[in-house]
């Protein structure tokens, strides 16, 4: 099986993938857990191409040429890692995917869905999850949890209040349109909480 988690930076996806990994591992089930930009030497790579923040004023990312390396990080990802473990009877937990690309370079970018979406569709083989976690939690609340952390920034965290709210409302638009394809979990939430209810609603997937 294969599960994505998306939702803003802050909002607990990394807590609650390493939790329901221990969860699933109890059950005797082996795991992978992956994250998007990254989880292939190459990816990483293009991670720390896409994530870091350069000193030198002159490197500039435009819009369509940073929504192709994230594509070419995840055409990579899916060949490479996707693919071959769900073959292999591995549950997959991945840490953004394409719903991601839609959030950030069509919402916050205002690239155009319909480029987003076909260059998703070819760098995935249409390789789909079987379920996306919508963590929902909105961009002043995860800025509260992340006043604590004292974290450097990455590139994409560094944008300004409007893009993150942008890319929030089009995960929200991402639900609305496809709720067969989504379950949304109350980010506000304690981890634990968060991890009943996870378990609470894919647990009818079994059924």
């Amino acid at each position: 099986m294969f599960f994505v988690f998306e939702g803003l930076d802050g909002c607990g996806k990394s807590t609650l993938i390493g939790n329901y990994k221990a969860y699933l591992e109890s059950l005797g089930r082996q795991v992978y857990v992956t994250r998007e930009p990254g989880g292939t030497p190459l990816g990483e790579e293009l991670r720390s191409t896409l994530l870091t923040i350069k000193k030198n004023a002159d490197f500039k990312i435009s819009p369509r040429a940073e929504l192709l390396l994230y594509e070419a990080s995840r055409a990579q990802h899916v060949d490479q890692v996707i693919l071959p473990k769900i073959k292999s009877g591995i549950t997959v937990l991945c840490d953004r995917f394409t719903a991601s690309s839609v959030a950030f370079q069509a919402g916050g970018r205002t690239l155009k869905l319909e480029d987003v979406d076909w260059l998703n569709n070819f760098a995935t083989f249409e390789c789909k999850p079987v379920k996306q976690i919508f963590i929902d939690l909105n961009y002043s609340e995860c800025q509260k949890r992340k006043s604590g952390m004292n974290q450097a920034l990455d590139r994409l965290e560094s944008e300004a209040a409007d893009f993150h709210n942008k890319v929030y409302q089009s995960y929200k638009d991402q639900v609305q349109k496809n709720p067969k394809d989504w379950l949304v979990l109350d980010g506000r939430l304690s981890p634990d909480e968060l991890l009943k209810s996870l378990i609470s609603n894919l647990s009818q997937l079994d059924k």
